[in-house]
């Protein structure tokens, strides 16, 4: 068995000594959605089995994503560095250089601003050829195919020369990058391309617009419904890519389903998603990190809360979902529901704990709500008072024990403070308290009377009532260090929470619950999800290491609810040792969805299409 390993080591190096990977994806240089993680994390994993001189990146060039993410080079006298020059002498906007994040890879960057006036005669050969239709004035599509244009032209330049007699491997992520296979297949050029769609478009659509999408997937017409949502040209750019590639992949079983029916193409394997886990370890710090982070919440908690009416922080848990705002495929109806019925649950249970649930998404709005601000502001005025007085009673109290003569009697400290202070101090004080019910939601909405989670809450009146053992915080931005009211990056805002919840009903992958993993984190997910559905098939007892999956393939919302309103009152009446304990099987657990572990999902990949 051991002989076999090594032969097989031996050999999957070999052929990575032999070939030339190329990933191409509109996320290279350009963070803009999940599968920038994907690509991002994947890179120290890459580049240690290829090495740096037989893998390269490809993506689009965007001036301000480029200044924080792009290194430019200073030798191009390599084949790729040379194909640059080349295509640079004949007026295409192209630049060589190192992405700027661990691994340094190597990435070719094409502006698509820069062929414009060929725009015209680009999408008039892909209607011609390909039978794909792109409209004029629209922005995305205008790009993608400019970008898809250059990409394959690089490709002819390379293939020009003879480095195109080595096996050439090109891997296409997502439609906005899959546009130039159809191309590269109908010039026979000698590449093999590998396809990896992370969701369908027609799918997302489809999802958002029909609870039993899933039981329904036979039966949709593609080019009907394409049509209906209008998103016709995507439609056919991914089809023409999963067609088109000598492999085809997605992320997850539940994904593949889709491809298969809206696609046209069953997809000839899985590529679960990873992380680059050591960016995420903590080891025996992860509780520290925990109770560090979770001061700053408390911080935000007390500001945002205590103005009104307080409760006991050590107490107190913090629940968390986040995600794009897609109110029923993220799960935020269930979430929602669930949670109105944990705060039945917990009152009705007399229990002493109490849950602030935080919805962290991203909405249109005017600006923070001046009262949110007005009361973090008036919290941090008090504890500057009470630092005052700490350091007037430290320096008295000093001075006046270490100046006693005769018997030793504590000081009264309330005559060691100033009138002054005790002054300033009630008039913080009084102005910072309210009789108004805590704010739900942290910004000024565009228009909040249309917002499904407002008026849920409403409707609901889980609307921080004093009583209320559920307590919301809708925070519709994404958290950063910038953030006047968290100062804290996502990353830390995540470790000091207890609980993620993210019960989706359409999810190709779903980093979040990954992400929590990798950070110490238990979470909830649904099997409808392909991290969920990935969880359930390949890891044993996940329970137990804080991958808890509800069910949601019958489509019954209410028993989901109530099923995750009865977890959700587990994991409040757990102690606080077995909180702990789960904290660290949960980030021993995330090991397996290191890229050193599946990254071999890839292998397999490119051994396939280099056998085709």
């Amino acid at each position: 068995m051991k002989a076999a390993t090594i032969n097989k080591e031996n050999s999957t190096k070999e052929r990575n000594e032999n070939t030339k990977l190329f990933e191409v994806a509109w996320e290279v240089c350009n963070q803009v959605g999940g599968i920038y993680t994907v690509i991002r994390s994947k890179v120290p994993s890459v580049i240690k089995e290829w090495g740096n001189e037989n893998y390269f990146l490809i993506g689009p060039y965007f001036a301000d994503q480029a200044a924080a993410h792009f290194d430019p080079a200073t030798d191009f006298s390599t084949p790729i560095g040379k194909a640059v020059l080349e295509m640079q002498s004949r007026g295409f906007e192209v630049y060589y250089g190192q992405w700027i994040v661990s691994g340094r890879p190597n990435v070719i960057l094409f502006n698509p601003y820069s062929i414009y006036d060929k725009l015209g005669e680009i999408k008039y050969f892909l209607l011609k050829d390909y039978n794909i239709a792109i409209p004029d004035g629209d922005e995305l599509l205008d790009k993608v195919a400019a970008f898809g244009f250059q990409v394959k032209e690089f490709f002819h330049y390379l293939c020009g020369s003879d480095f195109c007699n080595e096996t050439i491997i090109a891997h296409f992520h997502e439609w906005m990058a899959g546009l130039p296979i159809p191309g590269i297949r109908k010039s026979n050029l000698n590449i093999k391309t590998v396809f990896t769609t992370h969701a369908t478009l027609l799918g997302r659509y489809l999802a958002m617009n029909d609870q039993e999408f899933y039981s329904h997937l036979p039966f949709y017409n593609w080019e009907e419904e394409a049509n209906k949502f209008n998103v016709a040209p995507i439609a056919n750019i991914e089809r023409a890519s999963a067609h088109g590639a000598h492999v085809f992949t997605t992320v997850s079983e539940v994904t593949a389903r889709e491809c298969t029916h809206l696609l046209g193409r069953t997809p000839d394997m899985i590529l679960p998603n990873g992380l680059n886990i050591e960016r995420f370890e903590a080891t025996h710090e992860v509780q520290n990190q925990h109770v560090q982070v979770k001061k700053k919440i408390h911080e935000f908690v007390m500001g945002h809360f205590f103005q009104s009416y307080s409760f006991d922080l050590d107490k107190t848990l913090y629940f968390f979902t986040s995600g794009r705002y897609e109110y029923q495929n993220k799960g935020y109806d269930l979430t929602l529901e669930a949670l109105a019925r944990l705060n039945w649950k917990m009152q009705q249970a007399g229990t002493d704990m109490t849950v602030v649930s935080f919805f962290i998404t991203k909405r249109p709005f005017y600006s923070f709500n001046p009262e949110v601000l007005q009361s973090k502001a008036q919290i941090e005025d008090v504890g500057r008072v009470v630092e005052e007085i700490q350091h007037q009673v430290g320096d008295r109290l000093y001075k006046e024990i270490t100046t006693i003569t005769g018997n030793y009697q504590f000081p009264d400290l309330g005559a060691l403070v100033d009138d002054y202070l005790r002054l300033k101090l009630r008039r913080n004080v009084q102005s910072w308290k309210t009789q108004n019910l805590p704010k739900v939601v942290t910004h000024q909405l565009v228009d909040d009377a249309k917002d499904e989670i407002l008026n849920f809450l409403r409707t609901s009146n889980l609307v921080n009532n004093r009583h209320d053992k559920v307590k919301i915080v809708y925070h519709p931005d994404f958290i950063a260090t910038t953030n006047p009211l968290f100062k804290m990056d996502y990353t830390q805002f995540v470790r000091g929470c207890h609980l993620g919840i993210f019960p989706s009903m359409y999810e190709p992958w779903g980093y979040t619950p990954l992400e929590c993993l990798a950070s110490g984190l238990p979470s909830i997910t649904s099997n409808l999800a392909g991290f969920g559905d990935y969880v359930v098939n390949n890891i044993e007892d996940h329970d137990n290491k804080g991958m808890f999956i509800i069910d949601r393939t019958d489509g019954n919302f209410n028993r989901a609810a109530e099923e995750l309103a009865n977890m959700l009152f587990e994991f409040v009446n757990l102690s606080r040792r077995d909180r702990i304990a789960l904290r660290y099987r949960c980030e021993e657990a995330a090991m397996h969805f290191d890229w050193s572990n599946l990254g071999k999902y890839y292998d397999e990949a490119y051994k396939l299409v280099s056998e085709r």
